[in-house]
């Protein structure tokens, strides 16, 4: 299974160029699937499960401000900007409704389309993130609050900073990067109610050993609609939001990992509520 790059570019977006890629093994086939991938990575993090996931669909993997080939510009890094970006996106793509699919920092952006932009989400994939910053591990919000520049150089023997010198137009914006993720970082947030209020089938996705603490995965869960009652011999009582903890994986491995693309694909494939399979 094979899933080739058939449209690659950059939309004039919101004062950015930026930058997608296209992938899938039947172009014309499913609906289309916007992929966004973690904090100070890029489309590349999702090459060893993008066959399965653009089997007989349309995947869109965009790398968002300041990350991959995506240059910054004068604007700090916000959630909720990034989401317009995807939604102008997908109207410079032609496409009125997607599934949208992140992990980390691009599941908060795939969360955010789907609050900002309910009727341009269909299905919704979040892949280890929190809805609220509390949700996060203690260690983890701390070492959140540390990241910034002073962390550049420390920083470029990792494999994530080799990616991006690679493939970024100004190589040298990476301490730029990180300040501005440094902030992003430490900034409040609980969007608990907005995530109540979600109408779009959800699925929630972790790894047992992830960065999330567990209470905080199972109430996402039930914000979404999930796990409120036994849903009966015949599944009647069942909602529309799933939940999946992924065995063995962690926060810095759940993305690259086959499990991931085998547990959300029957999710995307599933009929809508209400159609016939």
């Amino acid at each position: 299974m094979t899933a080739t790059a058939y449209e690659t570019g950059y939309a004039p977006v919101n004062g950015l160029n930026l930058y997608f890629e296209g992938f899938s093994d039947s172009r014309e086939a499913g609906e289309p699937l916007i992929l966004l991938h973690g904090g100070l990575g890029s489309t590349g993090m999702f090459g060893e499960i993008l066959p399965v996931l653009g089997h007989a669909r349309r995947v869109i993997a965009v790398d968002l401000q300041a990350h991959g080939r995506t240059a910054d510009i004068d604007r700090p890094l916000s959630v909720e900007a990034m989401a317009e970006d995807i939604a102008t996106l997908m109207k410079y793509l032609g496409i009125e409704r997607a599934d949208a699919m992140g992990y980390s920092l691009g599941a908060a952006v795939a969360l955010r389309l789907a609050i900002q932009h309910p009727d341009a989400v269909r299905k919704l994939v979040v892949a280890s993130t929190a809805f609220r910053r509390d949700g996060w591990y203690p260690e983890v919000v701390a070492a959140m609050a540390q990241v910034g520049a002073e962390s550049a150089e420390a920083m470029k023997p990792s494999p994530i900073y080799q990616t991006y010198a690679r493939v970024a137009p100004r190589p040298e914006d990476w301490p730029v990067l990180l300040t501005k993720i440094g902030e992003l970082l430490r900034k409040d947030y609980d969007w608990s109610a907005e995530v109540a209020a979600i109408q779009a089938p959800a699925m929630v996705v972790f790894g047992d050993a992830d960065a999330i603490r567990p209470e905080h995965m199972v109430e996402f869960f039930q914000l979404l609609g999930g796990g409120r009652r036994d849903a009966g011999w015949d599944g009647a009582g069942m909602s529309q939001a799933r939940l999946a903890i992924l065995p063995g994986l962690t926060h810095y491995n759940i993305f690259s990992s086959a499990a991931l693309a085998h547990a959300v694909t029957p999710f995307l494939d599933a009929p809508m509520p209400g159609e016939r399979g």
